[in-house]
This record gives structure tokens, sequence and C-alpha cells, in this order.
């Protein structure tokens, strides 16, 4: 039993640390991101995306040349600023052929029916500041986005990674009843470009079909006429939010490690669900402070709620108090799921409550299969080596609590920062 709880302990480290890892690379993701409108028109299909400039020049960087640099990705001019290569959009080139930028995002994006891709009519094209992007989530607004001139006088020179592209592809010889996939072959290997927001949207009836798929859209996602495959699409990020992140997972995790009855895991469980599905909605349409400083704060909550789950697992006190406070621990982690959503789905999307409720839905699955898998394992030991069961349950809360005081730690230099 001990190389078991080794290894678990092993890999909760690793895995806790790897949150804490940088990544870099010579352009930054400012904007992460990418809408994709499918319109359907007689014999015709639009699409209309938006997505971070980087996704189609970060790559494309050419040789390096003898001051240290690099020749310049196309539409792009380099700059060395505090010691750091950085890169501006180059406004001009874009305005003398936005088609050619065009190109690439079409390059890079394949539109297939039965597994035979589509060659598109290059529409128009404009270019953003990130900070002065036109609203897009809705149809008429990315129509009313891409009106006016490739990048206008008033923009002032942007970074490329607080860039933004609209594009129009118009595809001939298609109709609305068929089932189309999309993927995307770019691979600008910048940092986050795994935790890319896509969202697709698909204009055939009344209200638009939403799709939520996170990543680079390498394996081709189906779109079909299927409410129920677009609401799926947000409970499965729902759940792979709440596996893939580190300190709700340890939360919940030591939570079910400190429940000595099935009744009492369920009554933690529901707790928890009910707080964080109040703050979840709330936060989500800004009904929490908006200041610099709230988002480390509420981080370095949820940090410090892992210390505490892990003292009660410890301790193995069950008090009618625990159910109350793991509910107002669950408003806290409510609150860090909602800055999630908050950057996959905007307040203003079509059909919202639905998406909501599905991604909602998603976090209770997630956290359901935790208590799945780890409570009947627990129980197991506890039947076959009664005697070891504080002996394991001290190895695998004490990584818990180390990874997320370093956590408490970093995050309040963050609130620090803010203030």
């Amino acid at each position: 039993m001990r190389p078991v709880a080794f290894y678990l302990c092993l890999f909760l480290a690793i895995w806790g640390g790897g949150v804490l890892s940088p990544a870099r690379a010579h352009f930054l993701l400012n904007v992460n991101i990418r809408i994709i409108h499918i319109v359907h028109e007689a014999e015709q299909t639009k699409l209309l995306i938006r997505l971070p400039m980087a996704y189609l020049v970060a790559d494309k960087l050419g040789d390096e040349q003898a001051d240290g640099t690099r020749v310049p990705a196309p539409y792009t001019t380099n700059a060395i600023e505090d010691g750091q290569l950085v890169h501006y959009l180059d406004a001009t080139a874009l305005r003398q052929d936005p088609a050619g930028l065009a190109r690439i995002l079409a390059e890079g994006h394949a539109f297939s029916i039965n597994d035979q891709r589509l060659t598109p009519v290059i529409g128009r094209l404009r270019a953003y500041p990130a900070k002065q992007q036109v609203p897009f989530a809705y149809l008429e607004e990315a129509k009313s986005a891409l009106e006016g001139p490739v990048y206008a006088d008033s923009f002032e020179a942007t970074y490329v990674g607080d860039t933004v592209i609209d594009a129009e592809l118009i595809f001939s010889g298609t109709a609305s009843n068929q089932s189309y996939a999309i993927r995307s072959s770019l691979n600008p290997g910048l940092p986050k470009q795994d935790e890319t927001a896509n969202i697709v949207l698909d204009h055939r009836g009344s209200e638009p079909a939403i799709f939520r798929i996170r990543g680079l859209l390498h394996d081709p996602v189906e779109i079909s006429n299927s409410a129920l495959e677009a609401v799926w699409t947000f409970i499965v990020e729902g759940v792979r939010h709440i596996l893939e992140g580190a300190d709700h997972v340890l939360f919940v995790f030591c939570l079910i490690l400190g429940a000595t009855t099935l009744a009492s895991l369920a009554w933690r469980i529901t707790g928890f669900t009910v707080g964080h599905t109040i703050t979840l909605s709330l936060g989500f349409f800004g009904f929490a402070p908006q200041a610099p400083w709230f988002i480390p704060l509420v981080e370095a909550g949820i940090a410090a709620s892992i210390i505490y789950a892990g003292v009660i697992a410890i301790l193995e006190h069950e008090r009618r108090s625990t159910t109350l406070i793991t509910a107002l621990i669950g408003l806290l982690h409510g609150l860090g799921f909602s800055f999630v959503l908050k950057e996959i789905l905007q307040v203003d999307a079509p059909n919202l409550w639905q998406s909501l409720l599905a991604f909602n839905i998603g976090v209770e699955v997630g956290q359901l299969g935790i208590a799945i898998i780890t409570w009947p394992l627990l129980m197991l030991i506890a039947h076959k080596l009664p005697q070891r069961v504080n002996l394991l349950r001290w190895m695998l809360v004490a990584p818990c609590v180390a990874i997320s005081s370093l956590w408490v730690g970093e995050r309040l230099v963050q609130l620090i920062n803010a203030l």
C-alpha cells in the first residue's frame, strides 16, 4: 500500500507543480478566443470567423538576422523593447493586401462535407486592436464587424498579440440540411494555445446551435442541426474544467477523504454544489467586484480552502456545521468557475441560459466522477486494512496541503501586487 500511496503523492505533486510552470514564446497570446458563425444562404454557406492574429503568423518568423532578430512574419514588424523581441502589426502591409492574410486563415481552416474539403472564396477581412474590437457574439454583430476599412486609420500601432482578425469565407454549392465538419491545422506554438475557447454558432433555425470546444480544433468538430449535440459540448467543457482545475480537484479529493459515511459525503457534495452554483451565475453576470485585486483574492481563498479540507480530513471530525462551511467554500469555487466561463461565453451570447446550465451540469458530473472513483477505493481499503487507513489519509492529504500552501503564497503575492 505504501508504494501506491507514494505514487499517488508523486502524481499530485507533479500535477500541481505543473500548474506553476510558465510557458514562453516569441509571440504573446493576449486574446484567446475563436468565434465561428456558420451562415446558411441559398446554395452557399458563409463562415464569419474571429480569432487572434497571432494564430496566423506566430509560426512564420523568418531566419535569424545579423542583429540577432529574425525576419518578421508576414504582416508584422519586429522591435526590441526592454531587451525583448516584440512584434507589431504591419498595418500598411495589411491595408495593401488583406486577401493574403485571409488566405493564411482559409488554408488553416478546413470546412468539409462527407470528408470532402470545400474551397472557399475569400470575402471581407478586418483587423482590430483587442481593446477596440466590436461585439461578435450575435450574427448581426459579426456582419457589422466586417463592414468598414481593413484597419481603421484611427487605430494606433498594436502588438500582434493584442490584435484580432475578422474574416469571411464563402463556400458555394452547399445546403442548409447538410452536416459539416470544421477543423484547424494552425499550430502557432503559443503559451496557453490549448486553452483556446472556440465557440461555433450554427445558424439554421430561429435560434443558433452553439458548440463549445477548447483547444486548437485539430480534431474535426461535427456540426449538425442538433441542439442536444450543441448542449453536450458545454457539458463536456464543464467536466473538463473541473478535472483540469488542480485546485478544484484537490478540494473535492480532500472533501471525500474526510467523509466517514456515505451520508456525510452526500451532504458535503450537496453543500459544495449549492454554493458554487449560486456564485457561478452571479459572478458570470457581473454581480461581483471588478477590481484587479478580486480574482487573486478569490484564488487565494480557493487554495486556502484545500488546506481547510485537508485538516478536517485528518482530524476526522464530523460536525453539523461542515455542510454549511462546505457551501460557503463552494461560493468561492463558484466565482472561480465564473471567471473561466466568462472567457468562453459572452454575457450577451445567444441561448445563454442553456449554455450556462449545461456547463454547470458538466461541473457536477466531474465532481461526482471524482467521488465515484475515490470513495469506493477508500472504503475498500478501510474494510481490508482498517489499521492503515489513517496512515494512508495522512500520506494523501500532506501533498495536497503542501501544494495548496504554495498556491496561497503565490496568489497572495499577486493580490498584493494588484493592490
